[in-house]
């Protein structure tokens, strides 16, 4: 067997002085040449580690063996059996610190490139004529409600169809997809994709209903009492968080949800053809440090912005964002303001933010996140200008169902209580997972709770 190199095979992007004028996908994927050589990469390992990396547990060097012989079909159907979205996973899931971390490669030189793999999968499978639509089990007659259609949601609602029961998606917003939709911009995540997947839910069989509110539509109770044997709640952490500061309501300062969803669901960068415009100034500051501050800081700049900064309170070690996430931002020209913290925001005197006064920090002992605890350093105030302020510091759970669901038990932050294990919630037929028990997570961290539930879920009906 020949020594693999020590590298990954390198995946083409548009170039950075070109792809902030436009929305369109960063990432290129591999051509079947390119995808072959990576896969041949792989060393087949006898115990492989990659798979115990993943939370859906994908037979990871099955399908790259199907790769590296040119059966690109065959890696489509065996990924399929156990994820049946595999163009999203491979664009937006953290595989450095997941199955790529495992692989045995990744000690004397870099992992095999699994999710650039997993990718060329799904969009050769999309290029073709053979789409591959996984069996159903005769129907069970049972009735599921699966309440949101982010990732754990259609997760749990594919398995479930998959299995023979029937599955309804209720949706608050008027698109399904959850953050996929609203939260991922088009660049990292082609909304076409996001739909071919959702249309693969569909052929199995899952019904999707939109612009229904669980809290307001109808209750928990009220679908239990309606024929639904069982409820899977995967609304998601969509609240966002504030600092608590002065000057949060200044015109200019937004959430990064608002910001992200007018950009993503709404289509804001495409005014006038959408009528839902967004604002962004000459000088743009992101408060945050993860996935969602970058996607924020690269939109802005594709709205025009001459100057973005992310602003955020460690160093760069600390930063919860994936590393290619940074990287193409650097490579975009947003700018960085570490151990930075923002303490208020200025007005013009007419209600529009002209500046944020900032203060600096330095680390000192490590906080309940293993990260050292940022601490503010005396006297270290400074004023910097700014027009637009995007607050990407998290987002929590929307108090919506919990208060209108009796016997459903919370937690402090008011994120429901379920078994990790099987997603169980204190009310019976009730699961959970995602971040709405989690708190912000992973698309796949959120998908693996799904699957888990869905086995529980399926448990549960048949055994009543």
């Amino acid at each position: 067997m020949p020594v693999p190199s020590k590298t990954k095979t390198p995946m083409p992007k548009q170039d950075p002085t070109r792809r902030t004028g436009n929305f369109d996908e960063v990432a290129l994927g591999y051509g079947p040449e390119q995808a072959v050589a990576e896969a041949s990469r792989c060393l087949q390992c006898k115990k492989p580690r990659c798979v115990s990396g993943c939370p859906v547990q994908i037979d990871i060097p099955g399908f790259i063996g199907l790769i590296a012989k040119g059966d690109f079909q065959g890696a489509v159907v065996r990924i399929k059996r156990d994820n049946v979205f595999p163009a999203i996973c491979g664009r937006v899931c953290p595989q450095e610190t997941q199955c790529e971390e495992a692989c045995v490669l990744g000690r004397h030189g870099e992992p095999v490139a699994i999710g650039r793999l997993e990718r060329f999968a799904a969009d050769w499978e999309a290029r073709s004529s053979n789409v591959f639509i996984p069996s159903v089990a005769a129907p069970t007659g049972k009735r599921v409600a699966v309440i949101g259609s982010g990732p754990a949601g259609l997760t749990v609602a594919g398995d479930l169809a998959r299995l023979g029961h029937k599955v309804t998606i209720f949706e608050a917003l008027h698109k399904p997809g959850g953050v996929l939709v609203y939260g991922i911009p088009e660049f990292r995540l082609p909304k076409a994709i996001v739909q071919r997947e959702i249309d693969t839910l569909k052929a199995l069989g899952v019904e999707i209903r939109t612009n229904f509110i669980v809290g307001r539509t109808a209750s928990i109770d009220e679908l239990l009492s309606s024929g639904y044997d069982a409820v899977f709640i995967g609304s998601g952490a969509g609240l966002p968080k504030f600092m608590g500061i002065p000057g949060e309501n200044l015109c200019g300062v937004y959430s990064a949800n608002e910001f992200l969803t007018r950009t993503n669901l709404m289509k804001a960068y495409r005014f006038p053809e959408y009528h839902t415009p967004i604002k962004v100034g000459r000088r743009v500051a992101v408060i945050g440090g993860g996935n969602v501050t970058m996607d924020a800081a690269r939109s802005a700049l594709r709205y025009g912005a001459k100057e973005v900064t992310v602003v955020y309170r460690r160093s760069r070690a600390e930063m919860p964002a994936r590393r290619e996430e940074v990287e193409n931002a650097e490579e975009e020209g947003v700018k960085f303001e570490f151990l930075t913290v923002p303490v208020a925001y200025l007005g013009d005197g007419q209600g529009r933010l002209r500046a944020m006064r900032c203060q600096r920090m330095q680390l000192g002992e490590p906080d309940s996140s293993g990260r050292r605890r940022p601490v503010p350093v005396p006297g270290s105030e400074f004023e910097k200008e700014i027009d637009t302020v995007v607050v990407a510091i998290g987002q929590g759970p929307n108090p919506l169902i919990s208060s209108t669901t009796k016997d459903l038990k919370v937690n402090e932050w008011g994120y429901f209580v379920a078994d990790p294990t099987t997603g169980k919630t204190s009310k019976k037929g009730v699961y959970a997972g995602g971040d709405i028990v989690t708190g912000e997570a992973t698309v796949i961290a959120a998908m693996g709770a799904g699957r888990l539930a869905a086995k529980a879920i399926h448990e549960y009906l048949s055994a009543g």
